[in-house]
């Protein structure tokens, strides 16, 4: 009897993960995994809350699923029934150690800064979304820059590698800093300081500074950088003295989250000198350039048209 209830929750469990059980299934298997949970015996002291205990655990593991996939409630339950279990033989159990709990940082119009719980800074630009744990915990600071650009300043720890994931890419290193640029069609890490590894998949790239990873249309490119990306934009004033609109409307793009469409793109070849204020807005910059250039410039949502 218990091998046949054992099999057919199995054979469930396996229908939930494909995608195939149906309503009534999923409230079957929610309601199992929740009566077992409820049957068992919890130390409050030891273990901390159990209702909070078994939402973070949820929440890590949507967090691993990703956004983008579907999200299975009983989960919640069955992983800490799992760790009573473990409890039961002989494993103790310490909630601050095997759970990060998550949090997302969230930028509008202009860029911000964040500081992690290990003295790294992340530097985000308009429009961005990044993730990250509350704590670092386990042998590795792991984060997640879930859209738009971002300059991380990452702090020294060579027995704790930090990893970015940003899209199909994921960057690792020990402490350094550099570029995140996460579009729909393409991610680029741009290194300033110290050694990167890149990697997207099953390719692997290291880089150094004024070196770049291009990865767009399932390939991983190295590429030289533009000296003039190699700063750190979101977090100080700019001063281009002389630089091509291009390489201004580059950093623009970076800063803002917001790309360009041009009428006539022999313009970008055209010397300006801009001074970008830390926390200006997109608007009072190309204001500054309306006025050297005599460019129109028309920003819808995301998009800013040039005539």
């Amino acid at each position: 009897m218990i091998k046949r209830i054992k099999h057919s929750l199995e054979h469930l469990i396996d229908k939930s993960v494909q995608h195939k059980t149906s309503e009534a299934e999923e409230k079957l298997l929610e309601d199992f995994a929740l009566s077992e949970y409820q049957k068992a015996n919890w130390d409050d002291d030891s273990m901390g809350n159990p209702d909070e205990a078994s939402q973070n655990i949820y929440e890590n593991i949507q967090f691993r699923i990703g956004p983008q996939k579907r999200a299975f409630p009983y989960l919640k339950y069955m992983a800490a029934a799992s760790i009573l279990f473990l409890v039961g033989l002989g494993f103790f159990y310490k909630p601050e150690i095997a759970i990060e709990k998550q949090l997302t940082f969230k930028t509008s119009d202009i860029p911000k800064s964040i500081k992690l719980s290990d003295g790294s800074k992340i530097y985000l630009a308009a429009n961005s979304l990044f993730q990250y744990p509350e704590k670092f915990l386990g042998e590795e600071r792991k984060v997640s820059l879930l859209k738009g650009n971002a300059f991380f300043e990452v702090a020294k720890d060579k027995k704790h590698p930090f990893i970015i994931q940003s899209g199909e890419i994921k960057t690792k290193v020990l402490g350094t800093s550099f570029h995140i640029q996460l579009s729909k069609l393409k991610c680029e890490v741009i290194v300033v300081t110290g050694k990167v590894n890149v990697t997207a998949k099953g390719q692997s790239i290291d880089l150094v500074p004024n070196e770049k990873a291009l990865f767009e249309g399932d390939k991983l490119t190295r590429l030289q950088v533009d000296k003039s990306l190699l700063v750190n934009w979101y977090a100080s004033d700019i001063a281009l003295n002389e630089a091509t609109l291009q390489q201004v409307i580059t950093i623009l793009q970076y800063k803002y989250g917001v790309t360009f469409q041009f009428e006539n793109k022999s313009v970008l070849s055209t010397p300006v000198t801009v001074f970008i204020e830390k926390n200006a807005s997109l608007e009072s910059v190309l204001k500054q350039i309306n006025y050297i250039t005599n460019l129109n410039f028309n920003v819808y949502d995301k998009t800013v048209k040039v005539n």
